[in-house]
């Protein structure tokens, strides 16, 4: 699930559609080139983004006169309505984004070329941290690169904290924390919330899997195939949610909210706390009417988990092995380096007003990840101390990715929180049973 509907710091990317012309070319090599085809190109639209995109491989094409790269973009970086058309068609570009939860469908369909053999090649690939190269690693096989990653966590507004007599320093570690401090928000009145959540077009079996995660649960068993939403942990979201919203008064009335409802709550300051990651709160400063003094990060209530979300690329299955070798310094040159590239030219995004100084995308580790945090410190335009908890945090939890077939499952959850919210005599253990049974399904029809 996207964290924000664009899951980026600067602004929205995008892919190649299936109306642009031979997407996915199988490129061959032409007058001593070798020509590679790439996607999640940042459509004319975003100026900023787009030029940086191009001023990139510019530079990429200087430093390796050899590789000719053609970029093709549309809106949003990956469709999920011609995604599968595409791999099915052969159509896919020789480098191409995909989100984490892509993988093992990728994979299991035949589509993505073995990286295996060349990823010694990849300078940077030891940097980034292994729990997201191990995402894009399927028996044994390494099938793509990471080029970003999310984790959720808790937005609060520290101007309401103050007000409810709470210390904006020290924001709520459980779930009790959180209905105490919400019930304190909602207090104030005049329509202020204390604790808002998602629980419509699947946004609420999203957002009950984080919280499922976050008290060391899950939704679908280790072996993916039974579902483990009806236990102790499940109980405990849905029972959570249900007091809040009915003993304590804290949620207010309006419910069946998506995330536009939630950031527009929260950016027009009547709204205490919501789950999130880091790139809602340039969202909420630009599009909502928030600013960044006000707004502050802590990590996933409950200290077990969190979940996690990101992209990378993958190699069309096609592709020759000097199209795999020049899609992985590209690969380097635009997202690996740090403090450098797309993602991490801090210097070159402060320039253009984009926010610098958030705690995520956080890729690498040691020294690179030191590197890259120094950077990002040095041209810091945001608060960064208002994420301190966040990034001291959220790196002692464990981090789980989306279940399978997650968006089919997080319709099922969907309604087992809209119910506990919308309606007070709610039958907790019967919509978990239900729920149960449903995801059972699901699963075995694969």
């Amino acid at each position: 699930m996207r964290s924000t509907g664009f899951r980026r710091t600067f602004v929205a990317l995008s892919v190649c559609s299936l109306a642009l012309t031979a997407c996915g070319s199988n490129s061959d090599s032409a007058g001593g080139a070798t020509r590679i085809t790439v996607n999640c190109m940042p459509p004319k639209s975003a100026k900023v983004d787009r030029g940086f995109f191009e001023q990139d491989i510019a530079s990429f094409e200087k430093q390796n006169p050899g590789i000719d790269v053609v970029a093709h973009d549309a809106f949003p970086c990956e469709d999920p309505k011609t995604f599968d058309a595409k791999l099915a068609g052969g159509q896919m570009e020789d480098v191409f984004y995909t989100y984490f939860t892509d993988v093992r469908h990728v994979v299991g369909v035949h589509q993505a070329a073995d990286l295996t053999p060349y990823i010694k090649e990849l300078k940077s690939y030891d940097t980034i941290q292994k729990q997201l190269r191990d995402i894009y690693t399927v028996d044994g096989k390494i099938y793509g690169v990471p080029r970003t990653g999310y984790s959720m966590g808790l937005i609060y507004n520290r101007k309401l904290f103050q007000r409810a007599g709470l210390d904006p320093n020290r924001p709520p570690a459980t779930w009790d924390e959180v209905r105490a401090d919400a019930k304190r928000i909602a207090a104030l009145g005049g329509g202020t919330v204390g604790y808002a959540d998602y629980s419509a077009q699947n946004q609420g079996g999203w957002h009950f899997t984080a919280e499922m995660y976050s008290q060391g649960g899950d939704v679908v068993g280790a072996d993916g195939k039974k579902a483990t939403v009806d236990t102790p942990e499940g109980h405990a979201v849905l029972q959570n949610l249900h007091d809040m919203r009915w003993t304590d008064d804290s949620m207010g009335s309006k419910q069946l909210l998506v995330i536009n409802d939630v950031q527009q709550m929260m950016g027009s300051g009547k709204l205490g706390m919501y789950l999130s990651a880091p790139d809602n709160i340039p969202i909420l400063v630009k599009e909502k009417g928030g600013n960044y003094t006000d707004l502050a990060l802590a990590p996933m209530p409950g200290g077990k988990g969190t979940l996690i979300g990101g992209d990378g690329y993958m190699f069309n299955k096609k592709a020759t092995p000097a199209q795999i070798r020049a899609g992985l310094k590209w690969i380097d040159h635009m997202f690996l380096t740090p403090g450098k590239g797309f993602l991490g030219d801090y210097a070159r995004a402060k320039r253009a007003n984009a926010p610098v100084g958030l705690p995520e995308p956080r890729l690498f580790t040691g020294a690179a990840d030191a590197r890259d945090q120094q950077v990002k410190k040095a041209n810091a335009n945001v608060p960064v101390e208002n994420y301190q908890a966040f990034l001291d945090g959220n790196q002692q939890l464990t981090m789980k990715i989306e279940p399978p077939q997650a968006q089919q499952i997080y319709s099922v959850l969907d309604s087992a929180v809209s119910a506990v919210l919308t309606k007070k005599d709610a039958d907790i253990d019967r919509l978990l049973k239900d729920a149960s049974g449903k995801i059972d399904g699901i699963l075995a029809r694969g």
